[in-house]
């Protein structure tokens, strides 16, 4: 029986090397995804290109090497004035989103650090790993001790904000200052009726990940029923690695990532914070991470952000809080003038 299986996985993978080397990309994309054709990415998003250049560090952990994307964007000539920011992406994201923000950052005299989280993008998707937010927060760090940065400010979005805060609360001596742009994690979804989920649960959700079905969530939970054209490039950065012959284990990356972010909730530490906080929400965000299998009474009452926010707030020290009341889950693409000038002046005073 071991031959069999052995055969039929070599007779799979001499299938998709055939059609990767015969076919065009699109067709390939649509070979391997039925209808739902576009571009096709690598499991590490090959092919994708990024804003500026990308360098890779690499690192042991958990008894593997493995390697972490990131951009280093020197500030405008001219404009230097001696603070880092570093962004950290959410779960739907990549580094590549920032691309603004970073422009924004350099011009205004930062140096911006924009990285691929393990598990995300360009980075590596390692086939075992044990996915936390302690570890994410230890590879960041190390990442930006190994470019002699040792002081920062931390701005996360979405998932990115759960792990600065994590971060905070590891580091605070090196947090220089933290924003949280309408960050996942303000509420203990188990606690307010989200059941256990497995991960093998989760790997066969996202096995069935196309354009089409990241457009839909995005559109009625990130951007309150509305949507631009120029969104369009980041559902096909995501879908573009379900179309390749790594969707396996970008699958299985996400599963794993998404059952760290269910069982590993921040909200109860916010109290224990020690650096300035800045919050940002766009206040039409409605995303609470495994709603769809709450029970239905269950689910209207997550993912409030004004709430969630007022709450949050109210528990950080010293935090402050920026509302957008006509954006979502992502204010950065959805009102970037008004997101940028508020991020500016909420970072000035440090």
């Amino acid at each position: 029986m071991k031959n069999v299986r052995s055969t039929a996985s070599i007779a799979c993978y001499l299938v998709l090397a055939c059609l990767s080397a015969c076919l065009p990309a699109a067709a390939f994309g649509q070979a391997l995804a039925g209808n739902d054709s576009g571009p096709v990415y690598g499991a590490e998003l090959q092919g994708f290109d990024y804003q500026y250049p990308i360098s890779y560090y690499t690192f042991q952990s958990q008894r593997q090497e493995l390697k972490m994307a990131y951009m280093d964007v020197a500030p405008d000539a001219g404009t230097a004035n001696g603070r880092t920011a570093v962004l950290l992406h959410g779960k739907n994201y990549c580094s590549a989103t920032w691309g603004e923000t970073i422009k924004v950052l350099a011009k205004a005299g930062y140096r911006v650090i924009a990285i691929d989280q393990v598990g995300f993008c360009k980075s590596s998707k390692p086939r075992s790993y044990q996915f936390s937010f302690q570890q994410l927060a230890k590879n960041t760090n190390d990442l930006l001790h190994s470019l002699d940065i040792h002081v920062a400010t931390i701005i996360g979005h979405s998932t990115g904000g759960m792990l600065g805060i994590r971060y905070a609360l590891t580091y605070p001596r090196e947090t220089g200052q933290l924003v949280l742009v309408n960050p996942i994690g303000l509420e203990d979804w188990k606690a307010k009726g989200v059941p256990p989920i497995s991960v093998d649960q989760w790997y066969q959700r996202e096995l069935g990940t196309t354009a089409e079905r990241i457009r839909t969530y995005e559109k009625n939970t990130y951007f309150a029923g509305q949507w631009r054209a120029d969104y369009d490039r980041w559902v096909q950065m995501l879908a573009g690695m379900y179309r390749g012959p790594g969707k396996e284990v970008v699958a299985w990356n996400s599963a794993l990532l998404y059952d760290m972010i269910l069982t590993q909730p921040v909200v109860y530490e916010f109290p224990q914070l020690k650096v300035r906080t800045l919050l940002m929400i766009g206040d039409k965000d409605n995303t609470a991470i495994g709603k769809e299998f709450a029970p239905e009474d269950k689910r209207s009452s997550l993912g409030n952000y004004p709430q969630l926010a007022r709450a949050a707030v109210a528990a950080i020290p010293g935090a402050k809080l920026v509302e957008f009341p006509d954006a979502g889950h992502a204010p950065q693409l959805q009102d970037p003038d008004a997101f940028h000038a508020a991020l500016l002046r909420g970072m000035g005073g440090f």
